[in-house]
């Protein structure tokens, strides 16, 4: 039984946590903060309740599994989890709207043939079997195993089989998602449905590899689901799973440096000059935590996949409102840009400022425990801005209230109050510099979008979380956990779930 110290109460370092405690090992969590859960906060006031961080599920199955394998009680005697149906409903630029049945590409195509015909029906269809097809090349490498050492074959094999472009007597396939949008799917709508799975993440389009298709195809093949109650109940549960698995917490306890001891990882000393030894050591911080904690210690090797640091953030904002949620109201809608350029320059960091209508996702749950009672709503707006910015944040609020009108009309004459959570909050909450977001691994690009491994150069040390391998994202950082309890449990030679 090995003594393991955990840096961070995320939801990667938590799954971690669990798994390695089931296997018999003594462990424990050491939190900055005063709570758990990573991203996953709640904003409380006036007896409403809003998600600050993640508002959906994709994946369910990541969670499903992680409570199969750490105790009798499974996932949904823990949580209720209720599917989203539609998955999202859409607001385009020139005022189409569609929603999108979940977890249905016959329902989908059904969906966009009424709203946009049956040529733009008949391109997305065309363009999911391809995502499909994404997504079973690359499905192992980039979320189930273990980063291979020989990772530049992910950086360089596009998954994606892109339709051969003609013009001008030249053939060319597409490399990045801005192109796959413009020469398979054609319509700015389409366009603009595809691109919007990779702003989520603040991915530029232009710039991010084809093989971000997988993104939009995860959520048409497993489904979108909501935590009744909020997503912060799933990351209650998991702490409790942890509790329950005898995981000691600290909170309040900030780490202010990793112990080495004959070239590998002894434990941790803490910020109040105390130490806690440890013979292995799991870290769930952001890469310049980990690069301050490790001291001057080379955790990375040559060769490696680079730390990557994130470049966009979210900005949240909580809308209190008069007035119960309209029987049928779709639980999200994306409003989506009516200025595209702009918006991408904007995530590129040119100079300019932030858009003054950006695409924005609104959030608006069928739950009663987010309200003080059935005549109020309890609302979410959120945008994707560049990390580390600063701004008049109160008027960029009323610039999202003004574009989130487009989905829930008369919207400002039933505003209460509203509050606005920035990067500087995510930050705060989480140590990412700039409140930046990680993004899930992506193949191709040159590596640019794989995590870290999990492993590190010294001996010991393991990562978790979204800025670990296999990135971002809600079930990412469950993955994380699992791969870092199977590199730990079996050793070098583990090769991902069966």
């Amino acid at each position: 039984m090995a003594r393991i110290a955990v840096i961070g109460a995320g939801m990667g370092a938590m799954a971690a946590a669990a798994r390695l405690a089931v296997a018999g090992h003594r462990v424990a969590v050491y939190e900055r903060t005063e709570t758990y859960g990573g991203a996953l906060r709640r904003l409380e006031r006036d007896g409403f309740a809003f998600d600050t961080g993640p508002g959906l599920l994709p994946l369910p199955a990541v969670y499903r599994d992680l409570f199969l394998k750490t105790g009798k009680e499974p996932l949904e005697a823990c949580v209720e989890l209720v599917q989203v149906d539609p998955s999202s409903h859409h607001v385009f630029a020139d005022g189409t709207r569609v929603s999108l049945p979940n977890a249905s590409r016959a329902g989908v195509v059904s969906a966009l043939e009424e709203s946009l015909g049956a040529d733009a029906a008949r391109r997305w269809g065309e363009f999911l079997v391809r995502a499909r097809d994404a997504w079973d090349r690359s499905r192992r490498p980039l979320l189930e195993e273990p980063l291979w050492p020989n990772w530049r074959v992910l950086a360089e094999r596009e998954p994606y089989p892109a339709v051969p472009h003609r013009r001008f007597l030249r053939t060319r396939t597409a490399g990045t998602l801005a192109e796959a949008g413009a020469w398979e799917l054609r319509d700015p709508r389409l366009i603009a449905l595809l691109e919007g799975h990779a702003l989520a993440y603040g991915l530029d389009p232009r710039a991010t590899p084809a093989s971000a298709a997988v993104l939009p195809y995860m959520e048409h093949a497993f489904g979108m689901w909501y935590v009744r109650g909020g997503m912060r109940e799933l990351a209650r549960a998991v702490y409790e799973r942890c509790l329950a698995r005898r995981v000691e917490f600290r909170f309040g306890a900030e780490v202010a440096g990793i112990l080495e001891k004959d070239g590998r990882a002894a434990g941790l000393e803490l910020a109040d000059g105390t130490v806690a030894e440890a013979d292995l050591v799991v870290a769930g911080v952001a890469p310049g935590v980990l690069d301050r904690l490790s001291r001057g210690t080379r955790v990375r090797g040559a060769g490696e996949v680079p730390a990557r640091r994130g470049t966009a953030s979210r900005v949240t904002v909580a809308l209190a409102l008069r007035g119960g949620r309209p029987e049928g109201t779709p639980h999200r809608t994306v409003v989506h840009t009516e200025d595209r350029e702009a918006e991408l320059e904007s995530l590129s960091g040119a100079p300019g400022g932030l858009p003054p209508r950006p695409t924005v996702t609104v959030l608006r749950p069928d739950d009663p425990a987010l309200v003080p009672d059935a005549g109020h709503e309890a609302v979410t707006v959120t945008s994707v801005v560049p990390a580390g910015a600063e701004g008049a944040w109160d008027a960029y609020a009323g610039n999202l209230i003004a574009v989130a009108e487009r989905a829930v009309p008369g919207l400002r004459d039933r505003l209460l109050w509203h509050e606005v959570r920035t990067p500087a909050d995510i930050a705060g909450e989480t140590g990412a510099e700039g409140g930046a977001v990680p993004v899930p691994a992506l193949a191709a690009a040159g590596g640019r979008l794989l995590h870290p491994a999990n492993s590190t150069s010294l001996a010991g040390l393991f990562t978790a979380g979204g800025w670990s391998h296999p990135g971002g994202g809600l079930p990412h950082a469950g993955m994380s956990g699992a791969l870092v309890a199977g590199l730990i449990v079996e050793g070098p030679e583990f090769r991902g779930s069966q």
